[in-house]
């Protein structure tokens, strides 16, 4: 499970979470519930000019400033619940030792070359400057707005030099390019192995594949190595020493799924353990992310990949590329570059983790561009977590618990009942074959219908007034909305953790069925980082309840808050 790295130039909004996080945490628990061993590993992207362009703005060094926002994150992501093996960070001296070592092996097969372009300097003071410290108009789709480095608009990877009317970000001083050398990424001797890779995979959503092949179709050489004082160092003669030349961003950053994997594994005592995943052609590797990485994923990643394979190992390429499109605010692209933001921890200071999981998924950009409301926050919230599943949870737990004390003895079960039970059993393998192919929301809905069909079915039994004339009767009937209510337990754990939790220990189980993730220190080379992980067990439980007769239940209690009404200019945000 690879989620993409969000870069560490300050905290996550709920935009950047939607695409990255917890689709990825979604389809971790769920793998892990259905006895799969899973892998879950990342961590910021703190190399590369978004770091310095901030920290240079704040005038602080970049290590200090990705330090700083590495811990927010990590923070923002303990308490979403999201489930990662590794957490990791790309200034670790393991992940240098990694990219290095594959750029050295494309560069023995002759895949990187030298060549000279149009660098970009400061004709003041004689600087370069970075792509991400440089605006101007889109040549592909005319944004005015767009960086050196990628169009915010189309998606699309630029170079300065391509940019109409180029000038310094947020000011109009100029720019002026001079010839400079770096090692360039040969994509295009992977051009064929590329589309018919590409081709090969019709269960990939229809924007990713498209969007592949037609970048596939004119691959240029890549620029792998930049004018850069921050970042991992050439290891090359004349090259390594230099301190004005690093390797550009994009290369290290997406090699990080590979070198977190191999930190877990040293970490667990167990350094060859990565392989299990890398090096074996039964495991399968899913990437979560907005839409705005996918040609990394499809393109770049995969070329390095192909390229640093041969006989004696190859590494897996990815399976399923799960890309989300963006999350809107009032109309407006969610960004922190831009000020148009609703910061994750904001949302998580005033409402529970589960009602913004809870949105991000129902409501938010799976297949298309959606606008994000706190109005449509909140009645999702009341309508659908509070008057649909929670009050499902708590009218039969608080009949059961104050008339049986426990999980009453069923007598004859009615063709009603037995239609109902067999129902949300077969929900159980209706929402994980929707998980299984990334349809997030597909699942959910039907989740939630079904939970819905409940709620019908207690409506109609009503056991609190049958209590009064046939308390077998309304025994069964609690026995069965009790066992459908363990099923949709755990059709929602991957979706709702907490909650899920919650309601675990209210049908009596003394165990976890949704672990929480945890910050710890580690060494390394002398030094020390935080991780997020935790110790996930793999265990399948995706199967249908054997909730027993007679089980105690303990006193039960509200699984969601109801919100008031909002006001939405009153709502935490930074615009």
């Amino acid at each position: 499970m690879a989620p993409a790295w969000p870069y560490a130039n300050g905290p996550r909004h709920i935009g950047h979470v939607a695409g990255f996080a917890v689709p990825a945490d979604v389809l971790a628990r769920f793998e892990r519930l259905r006895g799969s061993r899973v892998l879950m590993a990342s961590g910021t992207d703190e190399h590369g000019t978004p770091i310095t362009y901030e920290a240079d703005k704040q005038g602080v060094p970049p290590r200090e400033f990705a330090d700083r926002n590495n811990a927010l994150i990590v923070e923002d992501l303990r308490r979403l619940g999201m489930t990662y093996d590794v957490f990791t960070r790309t200034t670790t001296a393991n992940h240098h030792r990694v990219t290095q070592r594959l750029f050295l092996t494309l560069y023995e097969k002759g895949y990187l070359v030298k060549e000279k372009q149009m660098g970009a300097f400061d004709p003041a003071s004689g600087r370069t400057l970075p792509d991400r410290y440089i605006e101007g108009t889109c040549p592909i789709c005319g944004f005015p707005e767009a960086r050196g480095d990628q169009c915010d608009n189309c998606g699309n990877q630029l170079d300065p030099v391509d940019l109409i009317n180029p000038h310094q970000r947020g000011s109009d001083a100029p720019v002026e390019f001079r010839e400079t050398e770096h090692f360039f990424f040969d994509l295009p001797a992977f051009g064929e192995q590329l589309k018919d890779w590409i081709e090969q995979h019709d269960n990939w959503r229809p924007n990713v594949r498209k969007y592949s092949l037609e970048y596939v179709r004119n691959l240029k050489r890549r620029a792998i190595t930049r004018d850069l004082d921050w970042g991992v160092p050439v290891p090359l003669p004349g090259w390594e020493d230099n301190p004005h030349k690093k390797i550009y961003v994009w290369f290290d950053a997406v090699i990080g799924y590979l070198s977190a994997s191999i930190e877990w594994a040293a970490q667990r005592g167990e350094p060859e353990a990565w392989k299990d995943w890398w090096q074996n052609t039964d495991s399968w590797h899913y990437y979560v992310m907005g839409k705005d990485n996918i040609t990394f994923h499809t393109v770049m990643w995969p070329a390095i990949l192909m390229g640093v394979s041969d006989e004696k190992q190859t590494y897996e390429l990815p399976d399923d590329i799960v890309a989300s499109e963006h999350l809107h605010m009032e109309g407006k692209r969610l960004s922190t570059s831009r000020g148009h933001v609703i910061y994750v921890r904001d949302v998580l200071d005033k409402y529970d983790a589960d009602a913004l999981r809870y949105y991000l998924i129902i409501a938010g950009p799976e297949n298309q561009d959606t606008d994000f409301t706190w109005s449509e926050f909140v009645r999702r919230n009341n309508d659908e977590l509070v008057a649909t599943w929670g009050n499902l949870v708590h009218r039969t737990l608080v009949n059961a618990h104050r008339n049986f004390g426990g999980v009453p003895k069923p007598e004859t079960l009615t063709p009603a009942d037995e239609t109902l039970i067999k129902d949300v059993e077969s929900a159980l393998d209706q929402v994980a074959l929707q998980l299984g192919q990334s349809h997030f929301q597909l699942a959910l809905k039907y989740a939630m219908s079904t939970a819905a069909k409940v709620n019908v079915y207690l409506g109609t039994e009503q056991p609190w007034h049958t209590i009064k004339t046939d308390r077998e009767r309304a025994g069964t009937v609690l026995y069965v909305a009790l066992r459908c209510v363990d099923n949709l337990k755990t059709m929602l754990t991957p979706f709702l953790p907490f909650s899920s939790q919650k309601l675990h220990r209210m049908l009596g189980y003394d165990d976890v069925i949704a672990e929480q993730p945890e910050v710890r220190e580690v060494v390394e080379d002398g030094a020390s980082h935080s991780v997020l992980t935790g110790d996930y067990a793999s265990e399948d439980r995706w199967r249908p309840s054997q909730l027993p007769p007679g089980r105690t239940l303990p006193p039960p209690e509200a699984l969601f808050k109801r919100l008031d009404e909002v006001v939405e200019e009153e709502q935490p945000a930074s615009t």
